[in-house]
């Protein structure tokens, strides 16, 4: 795998005790998680509910084959698609097409334009409108708000694209490094207080390529249950031994680690070239914060190495925007490899990796998405250096602290106020990312178009992107978005709630007067 990464874990001390100081889901104050348990008749309900509309869909698919969406020519052909997939598509998410792939025409700011749209065949198809509806916008990942067609990062990148054009059209290890591309990649080093960084132009190809280049099928990978798709392709691209540790939970993190130390690689049972743990800094779905601290005390302990994906939390989390990391306050260089993207926080796209020098200079050589794929546009990397340059305090005066602490004043009022409404709410109190659960999949979309009735866009989520009986409403907060706004959602979500009966929440309601204010 070449001289970056050595194994180094086989110095591992021995298998006695636990760490010396014991870090719990419990006992950190920054550990602020909550997951109420779901009522048992609801867990029943939702159940029969989905299992009802699977038999449904299977005697319809069995006496009446739709007309709509069939295939011609295909006479002799194998099933494209398997029964259950074409069932679940037809028969249950054809129920709530409607709530998604919704058509964009404007900038997914603190309000956003969306295009009409009907359907005449029950959401066999859909035909667009030539109007438009104006949504508050609690679904986009605009995190500090800047997604925007005006201010410095559109008034900078107007005159990259007249001096550099719109593409590279070409492969960093080419034609394709310009001086933008360094620039990025220095000030992203500097940010994260790292040695080096490499940036890529696309987030999902940052995960999906750059873990092979480092792990190999000799690596055994502890990977949290909830991470992102992207990470587990590039684990499985990698072809290395990965082991899946429940959510966040640290003990049964380090019981799998002393397990697989102890069994060393199967079959063989030789020890392992090198282990890492893959976590994220705040997963997409649960609005959960990794326990940082916890993970770096094992990784010390047993010399292996830590990757982390702060797609959501770089420029979301901490006091500086820094991530995870600064959240938790640790040291950067504890995390071997460091992931984000561009896409979130920063209002535009692409992705980087960060840490030492000889990790990203190995990278710059060994990574597909370094080697292969088109460099980053001049345009999107311009809009990366305005906006980090203006949370780092660099550019704009205090404007990028600004959009910090509002974001964190809107998700501590806007996650308290709705605890207080009676829902239940996934996740820690400082993520940006706010599921409420309504459980059944009949009511993610029945509350996706209440809210649609009061122009305010959000996203739906169910199986197979959540747990079968855990559907959820995810709102995404914005430094965007004002508290008169917020207040007009949440007195909104108080008639949808009881419209729809989604008032879950077992807890004690407080009497205690909910504020807005600074965090920090």
């Amino acid at each position: 795998m070449g001289p970056v990464l050595k194994k180094s874990y086989l110095n591992y001390p021995k298998l006695k005790g636990s760490l010396e100081k014991k870090v719990t889901h419990d006992d950190l104050n920054t550990m602020k998680e909550s997951y109420e348990k779901m009522p048992l008749y609801i867990s029943i309900m939702a159940s029969l509910g989905f299992y009802f509309l699977i038999f449904i869909g299977l005697i319809n698919h069995i006496i009446f084959t739709p007309k709509v969406a069939t295939e011609k020519n295909r006479k002799g052909y194998p099933p494209l698609y398997n029964t259950f997939d074409s069932i679940f598509l037809r028969y249950v998410f054809r129920r709530v097409k409607d709530c998604f792939n919704r058509v964009v025409c404007g900038v997914p700011g603190a309000e956003i334009d969306i295009i009409d749209r009907v359907t005449h065949d029950s959401c066999w198809s859909f035909e667009h409108l030539e109007t438009k509806s104006t949504f508050l916008n609690l679904g986009s990942y605009n995190y500090l708000g800047f997604a925007q067609n005006e201010g410095p990062c559109a008034e900078n990148t107007k005159e990259i694209i007249k001096e550099y054009g719109w593409a590279i059209s070409s492969s960093r290890q080419e034609l394709g490094t310009n001086n933008l591309h360094l620039e990025l990649e220095q000030l992203t080093a500097e940010f994260l207080g790292v040695e080096d960084a490499i940036v890529f132009g696309m987030g999902f190809a940052t995960n999906a390529l750059n873990l092979p280049a480092i792990i190999n099928s000799e690596c055994l990978v502890l990977s949290d249950e909830y991470n992102h798709a992207s990470v587990i392709l590039g684990i499985r691209l990698s072809g290395a031994t990965s082991v899946v540790y429940k959510h966040n939970d640290i003990k049964h993190l380090e019981e799998l680690v002393r397990q697989n130390i102890v069994s060393g690689q199967p079959k063989t049972q030789k020890p392992w070239e090198k282990i890492f743990i893959v976590t994220e800094g705040i997963f997409s779905m649960e609005g959960s914060i990794t326990n940082l601290p916890g993970i770096i005390a094992i990784k010390k302990k047993y010399k292996i190495y830590l990757y982390v994906d702060e797609a959501h939390s770089v420029g979301a989390l901490g006091p500086k925007g820094r991530g995870v990391f600064d959240y938790y306050n640790c040291n950067p260089k504890d995390v071997d490899i460091l992931m984000g993207t561009f896409s979130k926080s920063f209002g535009s796209a692409g992705g980087y990796i960060a840490g030492s020098k000889v990790l990203i200079d190995y990278l710059r050589v060994n990574s597909h998405a370094s080697c292969y794929a088109t460099s980053m546009a001049p345009p999107v990397a311009q809009i990366v250096i305005t906006s980090m340059s203006m949370i780092m305090g660099k550019k704009h005066g205090e404007e990028g602290r600004k959009r910090i602490i509002q974001l964190a004043s809107n998700v501590k009022y806007f996650r308290r106020k709705l605890k207080a409404l009676g829902c239940v709410v996934y996740g820690n109190d400082d993520s940006p990312v706010i599921p409420m659960l309504v459980y059944m999949i009949a009511k993610v979309g029945a509350t996706v178009r209440e809210f649609n009735k009061f122009n305010i866009a959000t996203v739906g989520v169910g199986f197979p992107a959540t747990p079968l009986l855990e559907g959820r409403i995810r709102f995404c907060m914005s430094a965007a978005l004002s508290k008169e706004q917020l207040d007009e959602v949440l007195e909104v979500t108080e008639k949808v709630m009881n419209k729809l009966g989604l008032c879950y929440s077992r807890k004690p309601k407080s009497n205690e007067e909910i504020l807005y204010e600074n965090p920090y």
